[in-house]
Parts: C-alpha cells; structure tokens; sequence
C-alpha cells in the first residue's frame, strides 16, 4: 500500500501531538510540516497556557529527531527526519505568493501552509495527499486550490446519547424497600450510565433516588439543609445529593450557562469540609488563548491578575454565597462586609486557585479538585490534572459543550466529552458520575436569551 502524505496545519499540532503518531500509523505515512506551522510553533512556544505546552512539547521531540536527508529542489527545501515511528518532512518555499498581512497575519499564514501543500501534490507525485486542519477556513482554503482536505477522525465522531436519568415503574407496595436496594433487583436493563432514577407507580406515587455502587440512595429534603445555598430543581438535586455521598470519586456536569453548577459545587464543597471529609478546595480553570492578544494570560502582569480574570466565576459564587449568610445581619458599610467574608471563606475553606500550567510536578491530597468550563481544555490538560490527584481527593468535572471558545477544540475532541463517553463504562479503579443540567436559574435574562438565541438555532 502506498504511502499516504499528511500535511498538518499548526491546530493539530496545539491540540495533541499524539495526532502526529496516529496519523503516522506506526510509520507507514508521511507526515509534512510546513515552514509556517514551524514558525507559529516558534511564537506559541513562549506562552506559558497550554498552547505553550504543546508547543515545547513539539520542540522537544525535533531535538530528539535525526536528519536523514536534505533535499534541495529548485525553489523550495525539504528536511527529512525520524523520530521513532514518525517520518517527518519540514518544507520551506524561497519565495511564497501570499504576503503578510499584519492586519490579517491567521489568514496569511493559513495561505501560506495552503502553498506547501499544492508543492507536496507536485513532489509527491502519484501519493494520496490530504491537507489536515481543524480550522474549517483552512479547509475551505485548500478545496479552492483542489487540494483534499479533512479534519482529524476523532473530530467526526459522533457524541453518543446519555442516559444519566431514567424513569422506572414500580409498585407501590415496593417503595419502602428501595433504600439501599440493589438497583439490579428493580431494574433488569440497568447499564452504567444510569446514575439517577425516578421511581412512577401506577397510582401516583413517585420518589427519587441515585445508584451509588449499584445501590439506591432516595432524596430527601433532609439532604440539603445544611447547605450554604440548596439546589432548585431534581437535577441539582441528583448533582448534590451525589456529592454529599462522598462516594464517587469524579463527577462529569455537562450544564447550560446558568445552572448553578458551580455554585452547587462550591457549596457542597465546603460541606464535605465541614464534615471534615477534605481539607480545601482547589479551583481550576483553564486559560484561554484570546484573539485579542492584550487578553493572553501571558501579557497581563502579576500571577494574582493574571488568573483573576479567569476564576471570576469563583468569586462571584462566593460573593453570592457572602451575601446568603450577611442577609441577616445588617452592616452600615455593606460592600467591606461581603469583601470580608468572601475573604474569610477562602482561608475558612482553603481555597486555592490553580492554573493547569502550575500543576506539573504537583501532588493534590485531601482536596475537592473543582474543574470549572472544562469544555475549554484538551484532553492532554485534562489527563494533567487528573494525574496530579492521589485517592484522597474529590474531582468535580463541570463545563457546557454550548460555550466552547478555545479555537484548537469542538465538542468531539476537549475533555468534558472525553470524561462523559467514559460514562457508558465501568471502572474498577474509579467510582463515576455524571448528569446533564440544563435548566436555567440565573433569572429572567438567561432564559429570554435562551428562548431568542439558542431555540431559535435548533
């Protein structure tokens, strides 16, 4: 069979350099970088978010790489390495038709990348080239040149349909013997997934309850009471009540904007510390690369500034959470009361903010591991974090497949849906649980802009 010519486009790299192996097929393709990716490589290389990472991580592997062979050809170069199974050929133009444009630098660089892989159809002659982007613009741009392109297989998969909840009939006359029953016994086609129950019986009764090691745990109102803030529908309370158990070790929460997800899981967080099952919490949320590079995290200065933007969801939730346990007490300066005990929850609750380019060489212990809009991190960050905790440790895994904004991830490929496809499984090593909540209770502006905005796409 002949080999197959893959020519990569930098997103695939940034994503996950284990895209290059797979695409490689233990050596039997070739893979093409082209001279621009390496120079965007180059520039990413100095941030020190995840991007930086991959980057590093790319230019670790060229130094370990030997050069077989420099093929000079009139007009262009191509370098010839290997590097374990991977076979890759660095392409570089004398003389490239598309400018620089400073005021649209992606789209220049994009051309550019397009201009090695018209060369590489030309080189390679009679090989099946394909043009590997996650950028559907990238794409496009090849087609126009009658290159054929494709994004990565991973990226066109499909997210299967979770059962995290599910209705089952039962007699009334069963319905005092379901605490801690074996959920086999009542339901015959019970598969991992179905981590919540709502038990219907025929006149009218209805109760509701969680499995927890395949057995039932029923709601009750007692569950929440001593809750900073308690949940306001059934799915928040399936959420919470499978916290306070203390009994699943990673909980997946794929929410819509607006849910209470990360006010619930602040709250039960700190009841677990109240118990004294933890001893702190530990907030993570990923940065994210923005088009506008004053918003990097890598030019803001100061580590405090720096991650303040993007853990504001955190103190919003305990402002929130200030202001329940003041709304009491009547303080003449108001604003300095809820500074105070926000102030006074973070050391009460030893909450600690962690970026994931800090968690390299670290070990979490006795802590509740919040990780918050993880729609917007890799699977590499996550298998990060998720590495950094030992088995004292909670993991709480929350974000909305709705509101992706990292550019080098969809909704096929970041971690939130790599962590809920492992739902449909069971782990010896791992007790997991997972729920979708999609109701709104921030107010009146989530759910207009949910009606107008998001009904209107479906």
């Amino acid at each position: 069979m002949a080999k197959k010519i893959y020519v990569v486009d930098t997103n695939i790299i940034l994503q996950n350099l284990q895209h290059l192996y797979d695409l490689s097929d233990d050596g039997s393709n070739i893979i093409v970088i082209p001279e621009t990716v390496l120079i965007e490589l180059e520039d990413k290389k100095k941030l020190g978010n995840e991007l930086g990472y991959h980057s590093r991580q790319f230019a670790r592997l060229l130094a370990k790489a030997k050069t077989k062979e420099v093929d000079y050809k009139k007009h262009y170069k191509i370098v010839k390495m290997k590097y374990e199974t991977l076979e890759l050929h660095l392409i570089s133009k004398d003389q490239y038709e598309s400018e620089i444009l400073e005021h649209n630098l992606a789209e220049s660089n994009d051309k550019r990348i397009i201009e090695i892989a018209e060369l590489a159809q030309e080189h390679y002659k009679g090989a099946k080239i394909r043009f590997i982007s996650i950028d559907i613009y990238a794409r496009m741009f090849a087609l126009l040149k009658n290159i054929k392109a494709e994004t990565l297989h991973d990226d066109r998969a499909d997210v299967p349909e979770f059962h995290f909840i599910k209705k089952l009939n039962v007699e009334s006359i069963y319905f005092n013997t379901l605490p801690y029953a074996s959920i086999e016994k009542f339901d015959e086609n019970y598969l991992p997934e179905n981590f919540c129950y709502e038990f219907i019986s025929d006149d009218g009764n209805v109760t509701y309850g969680i499995v927890v090691n395949k057995t039932i745990h029923i709601l009750e109102d007692s569950d929440f009471h001593a809750l900073a803030v308690r949940p306001a529908n059934m799915k928040q309370k399936f959420f919470t009540k499978a916290m306070l158990t203390d009994t699943y070790n990673l909980l997946v929460v794929d929410a819509k904007a607006g849910s209470g997800k990360t006010l619930l899981s602040i709250a039960s967080a700190m009841r677990l510390i109240d118990k004294g099952e933890y001893e702190k919490i530990v907030y993570v949320r990923n940065s994210i690369e923005s088009l506008d590079r004053g918003a990097e995290i890598g030019f803001l200065a100061g580590n405090e500034e720096k991650l303040r933007i993007y853990n504001m969801a955190l103190y919003d939730t305990l402002e929130f959470i200030a202001k329940k346990k003041l709304k009491r007490h009547e303080n003449r300066d108001k604003e300095e009361s809820i500074k105070s005990k926000v102030e006074h929850l973070m050391q009460k609750y030893n909450i600690e903010l962690l970026w994931p380019g800090e968690a390299r060489g670290r070990t979490l212990s006795d802590a509740i591991v919040i990780m918050d809009e993880w729609q917007n991190s890799s699977e590499k960050t996550t298998q990060l974090i998720l590495s950094r905790l030992d088995e004292t440790c909670m993991a709480i895994v929350i974000g909305s497949n709705r509101q992706i904004d990292n550019l080098y991830l969809n909704k096929y490929n970041n971690g939130l849906t790599t962590l809920l496809k492992q739902t449909k499984f069971h782990h010896d090593e791992i007790n997991m649980f997972a729920i979708e909540l999609d109701r709104s209770v921030r107010g009146k502006f989530a759910e207009f802009s949910e009606s107008i905005f998001e009904h209107r796409r479906n």
